[in-house]
């Protein structure tokens, strides 16, 4: 467990199933570290330090199931190695493409609870998409989300429309004011709600005109002594 907790993120599982998220984080570790180098074809020119393979190497290993460290432990260079996990995994792409364009041709904006939930879904598959080399334009996104309005909301959408537009990130930030904006109607709505309680102010009005109505009619019709 103490192994565990000192991991950057999960190591490589043997049935390779979280490969594709992996190999970003390996990537960006790596980049970070400034040896991303150490994975790509090398450049005649441009040769590798041996201390960068050496740190990248043990980066990987550390990063990679047991059963996948004996299992390629003759590999001393990190290329070499990068390439037989690829050519050992890299197929996953295969596996979810067909998913990842399902979830993206069946997504409905209202089968979401929050505008962030949809967000987080959007990021999700266009990432997945990404990596299995679909990508997905600004345009494809904003279009997306405008077709897949609820049919009650159709003027909603061309309100959205006629903005036009040219970022999905901006086009979210509306979504999100008004989903707030929304709420706090609600809440609003939900301490005091409409016709529960007569207004304060309509009421002292009322009852203070009543009463001198009732004053003025008293004082008239008063019995006098004649003089």
């Amino acid at each position: 467990m103490s192994n565990l907790n000192k991991l950057d993120f999960s190591t490589l599982e043997v049935s390779g199933r979280n490969y594709l998220k992996w190999v970003q984080y390996v990537k960006l570790h790596l980049t970070a570290k400034g040896i991303r180098a150490t994975i790509k074809t090398p450049i005649a020119d441009k040769p590798v330090d041996k201390a960068q393979k050496a740190t990248a190497m043990i980066f990987i290993r550390r990063h990679i199931h047991d059963a996948l460290q004996t299992e390629y432990l003759i590999e001393e260079d990190p290329h070499t190695l990068w390439l037989a996990l690829a050519d050992r995994f890299d197929h996953q792409k295969d596996i979810y493409l067909p998913e990842a364009k399902h979830n993206w041709q069946h997504l409905h904006f209202h089968d979401f609870k929050s505008v962030n939930e949809y967000n987080s879904e959007v990021c999700r598959i266009h990432s997945l998409l990404k990596f299995c080399k679909v990508e997905l334009t600004k345009s494809d996104l904003l279009k997306k989300t405008y077709l897949i309005f609820h049919a009650t909301n159709i003027v909603m959408q061309q309100q959205y429309r006629a903005q036009k537009f040219t970022k999905f990130s901006d086009l979210i930030s509306v979504l999100l004011l008004i989903e707030k904006k929304n709420q706090v109607l609600m809440k609003n709505h939900q301490s005091q709600p409409t016709g529960l309680n007569a207004t304060p102010e309509a009421h002292a009005t009322y009852s203070s005109s009543h009463k001198q109505q009732k004053n003025h009619h008293g004082r008239g019709n008063r019995w006098q002594a004649p003089p």
